[in-house]
């Protein structure tokens, strides 16, 4: 599943996400980390993986 980033707060590491149907998905510190990105930025597309209820790690959708 892909999204754009619609909020980012690098003081917190989280922020959230718009999914294609316009729904928005949060996403904390942990998500942002398991990543191991360092910033997004506003507008960014992303992958987004799922631990079966929360989400698990932001992505960019080129990285393994």
């Amino acid at each position: 599943m892909q999204g754009t980033v619609a909020t980012f707060d690098p003081d917190t590491r989280s922020g959230t996400l718009l999914l294609d149907d316009g729904t928005p998905v949060a996403f904390d510190r942990a998500a942002f980390d398991a990543s191991g990105l360092r910033l997004l930025r506003l507008g960014q597309r992303v992958r987004l993986e799922w631990d079966g209820e929360r989400l698990h790690r932001v992505a960019i959708p080129t990285m393994p």
